[in-house]
């Protein structure tokens, strides 16, 4: 049995949601078991630039780091049979949104804010939290991504067991296989 995501005209699988969902860890699990391929935008920025995104806001800005995010995001989605862990901003760019629709199986990893906060508490990698109050920073950013990671294909509560999520996630591949 394999995947076939042409079934329903997607050319791949991509994961949205904010920062600390477990965009990253289960893309890289699920694409483990699937045996495709997968790629995390944020590392292969961060690749492609040779610095860090903290790096990349402090000296280049916000605005910046999300024109290169855009491109690189693009780029991806037009690879076939992967997955693709999506930075949580990502969805904000329209043409992001509408290449995602067009290639992509989306999978919204959904988290309470109180989950996010305990994961994040210690993060020194995200510019967008550092030195902000998180949990006020995580409502306000949900405020303005919510609708955009509603549209996915797949919605899922991610709270700590990775491995319920994996199988929820897999239950719902299952019609895509030949």
């Amino acid at each position: 049995m394999k995947l076939n995501l042409e079934k329903i005209g997607k050319k791949n699988i991509s994961f949205v949601g904010l920062m600390g969902s477990g965009k990253s860890l289960i893309g890289k699990l699920l694409s483990k078991d699937l045996n495709i391929k997968h790629y995390d935008s944020d590392n292969f920025i961060e690749k492609t630039l040779k610095k860090s995104i903290n790096d990349i806001f402090l000296h280049k800005g916000e605005k910046y780091f999300r024109d290169i995010e855009k491109e690189i995001v693009l780029s991806l989605l037009k690879h076939n049979n992967c997955v693709i862990s999506l930075g949580g901003g990502a969805i904000l760019e329209n043409i992001v949104r509408k290449s995602l629709k067009i290639t992509s199986y989306t999978i919204y990893l959904k988290s309470d804010i109180n989950i996010l906060c305990e994961r994040l508490k210690f993060s020194k990698k995200r510019p967008l939290i550092k030195n902000t109050n998180i949990e006020e920073t995580l409502n306000t950013l949900t405020k303005k991504r919510e609708k955009y990671y509603n549209e996915a294909d797949l919605i899922i509560n991610n709270t700590n067991d990775v491995n319920s999520v994996l199988i929820e996630i897999k239950k719902n591949l299952n019609k895509f296989y030949e």
